[in-house]
């Protein structure tokens, strides 16, 4: 199938454009490659798992795109730029280059270990500085291009349970933020934008390495992962604007930790732990992807979608505002850059 997909790109309109998609193997990022196939675009996945992948790049090609499926990790700065320059020999120029792999840890902080906690950083925070990195490498010198970034409500309000991930997410934001200040102060053609997200029906809840005693889930309300890509997909098409949130719930919890961070503080430390957790006791044989993909040769396709189908929000009305920024601004008050 790989074969294939990459002869056919060699006959393709070259306006079909070429998308780097990391994390691509499962949860947002295989909504957001899906949806890239859909326009028929030449698709790049990188990820780890072998078996993700594969079906992955297969959903991309039956959506009429091209697909070209790197098996990487995404830590390895080296494998990165590796995978970046088989993308642009294959499939032709980078133009948009979304950041989505992460990894993590559900745990209280005092029980997680430092080598964990390192991973969990390499893959969240550095995977993004690596990808950032490769895509200006070859965006930079022709002066056009996008980089999305995709971050998280968690990326302004840290939460129990989740401090390799919060700490992840912050630390993008602010990579992120000064990025984007040397790009306006060179004049660069080349976009950078953020998308915060809020709770989402993905896989990561079946394979992240837990520690509680109860399985984890999302914070609700919880949303489908195709709103996610929806709202990377605008923000790809419009990378002028700094950041966009999905989501009520991120509107809300950025709101609250703007105005009220200190009862934010008490009312989390109340709710968060629960909150996260549901009544059913963590599977012995529960997969953790921390080290080795749970999508690998031996394991098996996790796809776009978590344990959470009839909880989750396909659509919501704020993602609809959040892409007509002009016209609430004329409206009422500010909304996000």
């Amino acid at each position: 199938m790989k074969r294939r997909s990459i002869e056919e790109s060699s006959a393709m309109p070259s306006n079909r454009p070429v998308v780097v998609v990391t994390g691509a193997s499962g949860g947002v990022g295989r909504a957001v490659a899906r949806s890239y196939g859909r326009r028929r675009a030449r698709v790049a996945l990188l990820a780890r798992g072998r078996k993700g992948l594969d079906n992955a790049a297969r959903e991309v090609v039956d959506e009429g795109g091209i697909a070209l499926p790197l098996q990487i990790d995404i830590a390895d700065a080296a494998q990165v730029d590796a995978a970046a320059q088989k993308v642009e020999r294959e499939l032709g120029p980078i133009e948009i280059w979304v950041n989505i792999a992460f990894s993590s840890v559900f745990a209280p902080f005092t029980e997680i270990s430092p080598e964990e906690f390192r991973r969990a950083t390499e893959v969240t925070y550095l995977g993004f500085v690596h990808g950032t990195r490769s895509a200006l490498g070859r965006m930079l010198p022709r002066d056009r291009g996008t980089i999305v970034q995709v971050g998280s409500a968690l990326a302004y309000r840290g939460i129990p349970l989740q401090t390799a991930y919060c700490g992840a997410k912050h630390a993008i934001q602010g990579f992120n933020e000064a990025l984007r200040c040397e790009l306006l102060h060179a004049r660069s053609g080349v976009r950078t934008t953020m998308v915060q997200l809020p709770g989402l029906n993905t896989p990561q809840f079946s394979w992240v390495l837990s520690r509680l005693r109860r399985h984890p889930k999302p914070v609700a309300p919880i949303y489908q992962p195709e709103l996610a890509a929806r709202a990377i997909l605008h923000a790809a098409d419009h990378p002028r604007r700094r950041e966009y949130w999905a989501g009520t719930s991120t509107v809300g919890t950025l709101v609250a930790n703007a105005f009220a961070p200190s009862l934010l503080d008490r009312y989390l430390a109340r709710t968060g732990f629960g909150g996260q957790q549901t009544r059913k006791p963590v599977s012995p044989d529960r997969p953790s992807n921390l080290w080795a993909p749970a999508d690998g040769v031996d394991g098996e396709d996790f796809g776009a979608h978590g344990e959470f189908d009839r909880r989750a929000r396909a659509r919501d009305p704020q993602l609809w505002a959040s892409h007509h920024h002009g016209l609430l601004v004329a409206a009422g008050p500010p909304w996000p850059e």
